[in-house]
C-alpha cells in the first residue's frame, strides 16, 4: 500500500557477492582482449597463472581456518584479485614472479586479516607493491605494443617460463616511464612529440587499452555494478592536477589526456579504487577517497620515483578509509549532524 512504511525483513534486492564478482570479470573483458591484441599471449599466461595462484592459496588458507572451501571459492573474489593483479604486471614477467605477487595478495594481504570483507587494504595492489618494490627489474620488463606483437608464442612463453632473455629491440618502457626518464635527462615534451612512445591521447598502445576498460567501466555505470563517485572523482582530480600545470608549463608537464589514457589509469578507476571492501562508505567519503587517489597518482607520476603512482595512492587512501568514514558518516535518525556524544 502507498505510503505505509513496512518493518524488516524486506525483498531481497537479489545483490550477492559473487553475482558481482562475475559482472566486474564480464566488465575487465574488452580490456583484456586488447592488451592480449596489443602485448601476446604474455597476458593470458599472467591471467591463468594468477588465477591458479589465488584459487590455490585461498583453499588452502580456508582449509587451514576450518572452513567451508567450496563456499568461499565461489564468491569468486580471489578470482578477481588475481585478474586485476595479472593485468598490472608485465606481460614479460615470470612465472614465479606472478605466483609470489599474487600468493601474498591472497594470503597475507586478503586471508590473514580475515579473508573478503575484513582486509583494509586492495589485496591485488598489496601484491602489486611487494613485485614492484622487490623486483624492479623484473617489472620493468613490457614489450614493445603492437598489433600482431612483435614476439611470437613461442618465444614469449620461453621469457616467461624459461628464463629466456627478451631482445631489446621487442622490450621497451612504458609511455609514463619514458617520459619521466626523458624529462629527467633535461629534455621538454615538445622535443618529444615525435617520439614513438606518444600516441595521439595518452601513451601509444596504452590508450587503447584504456579506452578498453572505459568501455567496461561504462557498462557497470549503466548496469548499476559500481556507483559514479569513485571514478568521476579520480579521474576528475587528475585531470585537474594535470590541467593545471599542463597550462603553467606545457614543457615540463605532460596533458591531462595523457595522463588518462596513460598507465593503469582506467584499470584503476573502475576497478581497482571501486573495491568495496577498502573504499570509502558514503557518497561523501567516496568523492573525498577517490579525490585524494587521483591527486596523489598525479604527484607520484610526476615527483615520485615510480611511473605510475595508481598502486600506491590507493594503498595510501586505503589507510585514510577509516578516517574519512569516521568524518562523512551520514547522521542516525535522531541525531544531530556532527553530535558525538553516542560515540565511544
Amino acid at each position: 500500500m502507498s505510503g505505509v512504511l513496512h518493518s524488516s525483513p524486506f525483498i531481497h534486492g537479489g545483490n550477492r557477492v559473487d553475482r558481482l564478482m562475475r559482472q566486474v570479470l564480464l566488465a575487465l573483458l574488452p580490456g583484456i582482449v586488447v592488451a592480449t591484441a596489443l602485448m601476446g599471449i604474455g597476458v593470458l599466461v599472467n591471467l591463468v597463472v594468477a588465477s591458479t595462484t589465488a584459487l590455490l592459496a585461498e583453499w588452502a588458507m580456508v582449509r587451514i581456518r576450518r572452513r567451508d572451501a567450496g563456499a568461499v571459492l565461489a564468491d569468486t573474489s580471489a578470482l578477481l584479485t588475481a585478474v586485476l593483479l595479472a593485468l598490472a604486471l608485465p606481460a614479460y614477467a615470470p612465472w614465479w614472479l606472478v605466483v609470489v605477487a599474487t600468493g601474498f595478495a591472497i594470503v597475507v594481504a586478503k586471508q590473514l586479516y580475515g579473508g573478503l570483507g575484513q582486509n583494509p587494504f586492495n589485496p591485488a595492489m598489496v601484491g602489486y607493491v611487494l613485485a614492484i618494490i622487490s623486483f624492479p627489474r623484473e617489472m620493468t620488463t613490457w614489450p614493445t605494443l603492437g598489433f600482431p606483437p612483435e614476439v611470437g608464442i613461442g618465444q614469449q612463453l620461453a621469457i616467461q617460463f624459461l628464463g629466456a632473455v627478451p631482445p631489446d629491440a621487442v622490450t621497451a618502457a612504458t609511455p609514463l616511464d619514458s617520459v619521466k626518464t626523458h624529462l629527467g635527462m633535461g629534455e621538454t615534451l615538445s622535443e618529444m612529440t615525435t617520439a614513438s612512445f606518444l600516441g595521439t591521447l595518452g601513451g601509444a598502445g596504452w590508450e587503447w587499452i584504456n579506452l578498453a576498460f572505459l568501455a567496461g567501466g561504462a557498462w557497470m555505470l549503466w548496469r548499476g555494478t559500481i556507483r559514479w563517485h569513485i571514478p568521476v572523482a579520480m579521474l576528475g582530480s587528475l585531470a585537474t592536477m594535470a590541467l593545471l600545470f599542463w597550462m603553467v608549463d606545457g614543457d615540463r608537464f605532460a596533458s591531462p589526456l595523457f595522463h588518462l589514457f596513460s598507465g593503469a589509469t582506467m584499470l584503476g578507476a573502475f576497478f581497482i579504487a571501486t573495491d568495496p571492501v577498502t573504499a570509502a562508505a558514503s557518497p561523501r567519503g567516496r568523492l573525498l577517497y577517490a579525490a585524494g587517489i587521483g591527486i596523489l597518482t598525479w604527484l607520484i607520476r610526476n615527483f615520485g620515483g615510480y611511473p605510475d603512482g595508481v598502486a600506491f595512492s590507493v594503498l595510501l587512501m586505503n589507510m585514510a578509509v577509516p578516517a574519512i568514514d569516521y568524518y562523512t558518516r551520514p547522521p542516525v535518525f535522531g541525531e544531530r549532524q556532527g553530535d558525538d556524544s553516542d560515540v565511544a
